[in-house]
C-alpha cells in the first residue's frame, strides 16, 4: 500500500506514514469518524491536549522550554492552544451578549452607571478575541523591559505568553460559564478576581521560566507588573478614545444614567 497524501510506499501495519507522519486511512468517511478526525485535529485528544494542559500546572518550564528548543509533538503548540483558547471564549461572548442586561457594570459600587459602560462593553465583545490577543506583545514587551538577561528572544517571549494567556483563559472557561449561567450580576466582579489570578499566573511562569530566583527575581516580577498594568489601562483609555472619535459614543453618554 501507498501513503495517500505523499505516495510512499507503506507496510500494511503501519499506523502513521513514516516520511510524512500523516494518520493512515483504511476506513470509509462516515459520520463517526467525520466527527472523531475534526475533534482529534483540532484539540489533537491523543493525550497532547490534556497533557498539555496538566503540565502547564505543574510544570509549566517544560511544556513551554520544550516548544522553545524544538520538542514540538510531546505537547500542543502555543497557535493551537491559543486557538482553543479563543475558540471557547467565543462561547463566554455569546453567554455574555445572552446575559448583558443581568450584568452589574457598577463594580465599584458608586451607585451610578452610564450608557458608555454599556457601549465600550459592547465594543469589547465585538473585539474580544483581537484584544485578547493584544495582552501577549503587552506582557512580552513587558518582560523584554524587565529581565535583561536574555535568555530569550522577542519571539520567544511571545511563546511563553501565548501559552501563558491561553492556559488562563481556559482554566477560567468553565467558572465563568457557571457564574454567567447562574449569576450574571456577579460577572464583572469575577473578571477582576480573574484578572487578579492572571497576574499570579504569569508570575508563577516567569519564576519556572526565569534564571533569576529569590530576591533577585521578585523585584523584577513586580516592576513586570507594574509595566503590563500600565498597557492594559492604556489600552483600556484609547478604547473610549476610539469609539469618541469614530461617533460610536458621545461625551453626553458618560453622564450617569437617570433614574
Amino acid at each position: 500500500m501507498e501513503c495517500k497524501n505523499c505516495q510512499r510506499k507503506l507496510r500494511t501495519d503501519y499506523g502513521f506514514c513514516p516520511a510524512c507522519g500523516a494518520k493512515v486511512i483504511r476506513n470509509r468517511l462516515t459520520v463517526k469518524n467525520l466527527w472523531y478526525d475534526a475533534i482529534e485535529r483540532y484539540f489533537n485528544l491523543d493525550n497532547t491536549f490534556i497533557k498539555t494542559f496538566l503540565h502547564l500546572f505543574t510544570q509549566p518550564q517544560t511544556v513551554i522550554e520544550g516548544y522553545i528548543h524544538g520538542i514540538r509533538r510531546k505537547y500542543l503548540n502555543p497557535i493551537s492552544y491559543m486557538g482553543i483558547a479563543i475558540t471557547l471564549s467565543g462561547f463566554l461572548v455569546l453567554l455574555m451578549r445572552k446575559n448583558g442586561a443581568s450584568m452589574d457594570m457598577d463594580v465599584w459600587g458608586t451607585g451610578t452607571s452610564s450608557v458608555a459602560q454599556g457601549k465600550v462593553m459592547d465594543r469589547i465583545l465585538d473585539f474580544q478575541g483581537l484584544l485578547f490577543i493584544l495582552y501577549i506583545p503587552m506582557m512580552a514587551i513587558a518582560a523584554w523591559l524587565c529581565f535583561q538577561n536574555k535568555k530569550h528572544n522577542f519571539s520567544e517571549r511571545m511563546v511563553i505568553f501565548m501559552y501563558t494567556m491561553a492556559h488562563y483563559s481556559l482554566i477560567i472557561f468553565i467558572p465563568s460559564v457557571i457564574i454567567l449561567a447562574f449569576s450574571p450580576s456577579s460577572y464583572m466582579i469575577f473578571s477582576l478576581i480573574s484578572l487578579l489570578f492572571m497576574y499570579l499566573y504569569s508570575a508563577y511562569v516567569i519564576k519556572k521560566i526565569a534564571q533569576e530566583r529569590g530576591l533577585e527575581l521578585w523585584p523584577k516580577v513586580l516592576v513586570f507588573w507594574i509595566v503590563f498594568t500600565i498597557f492594559y489601562m492604556s489600552l483600556s483609555i484609547i478604547l473610549p478614545i476610539i469609539l469618541l472619535l469614530t461617533g460610536d459614543i458621545q461625551l453626553e453618554d458618560f453622564l450617569p444614567k437617570k433614574t
